[in-house]
């Protein structure tokens, strides 16, 4: 498929696909803080405002696929890498339940890869630990000392090929650098009423909101 072997002393570099990566959950509104004589509960906006300015707490950690979005030079020498959740498809993309055949499939890959910049599919492969269709989720991030993931060498299991390592960097700095937009803005009145019908919670802009009032007054 896409991906290839990588040798256990190679750096770690952008698009390195590990398992068993440290994903952090906690709830900031009910944190189990440990004291000098026990744990309690507490929100951090209250030990903020005792002025805390260490606090140790118990947090929950679960072991999850994790793809190295940080960028190869940086993976050479920085503190921390940064990478992202891999995911279920079906999961980071609701839609991968409508897929009942392969050209349910090929429509999905094709169309959806181009509009949901938000995942990156990867496709199964059992030579790499990757028994079901999954994709990168560009907006679950953790972070991990280099040294740790570091230690974690044998935790990698592939990194893409020439062509998937290209397209993979390519959607990445398009989620970064995305520009949010509702898309209804230039609609006319008409064009708008349309789209309402279909999009219920659309809120018109002040100019369209004025358009229609004078639609109204004539």
């Amino acid at each position: 498929m896409i991906y290839e072997a990588v040798d256990p002393s190679a750096p770690i570099r952008q698009g390195d696909i590990f398992v068993g990566m440290p994903r952090i959950d906690l709830s900031l509104s009910k944190l189990s803080v440990v004291e000098h004589d026990g744990t309690t509960e507490a929100a951090w906006s209250d030990l903020l405002q005792e002025g805390k300015t260490e606090v140790v707490a118990v947090v929950g950690l679960r072991p999850v696929m994790g793809i190295v979005l940080t960028q190869d030079c940086d993976a050479i020498r920085a503190p921390q890498i940064t990478l992202c959740e891999v995911r279920p498809f079906a999961q980071v993309d609701g839609i991968a339940t409508q897929a009942k055949d392969a050209k349910s499939w090929v429509s999905i890959l094709t169309k959806q890869s181009r509009q949901n910049l938000k995942w990156f599919y990867l496709p199964p492969d059992s030579r790499f630990a990757i028994g079901e269709r999954m994709a990168a989720d560009f907006r679950i991030c953790i972070s991990v000392l280099r040294e740790d993931i570091e230690s974690l060498r044998h935790r990698r299991v592939c990194r893409f090929n020439a062509v998937a390592d290209e397209h993979f960097l390519e959607r990445l700095a398009e989620f970064f650098r995305r520009y949010p937009v509702d898309e209804w803005y230039p609609f006319n009145r008409e064009e708008l009423r349309l789209y309402t019908a279909k999009n219920p919670d659309t809120t018109a802009f002040p100019w369209q909101a004025a358009e229609d009032s004078s639609s109204a007054a004539s």
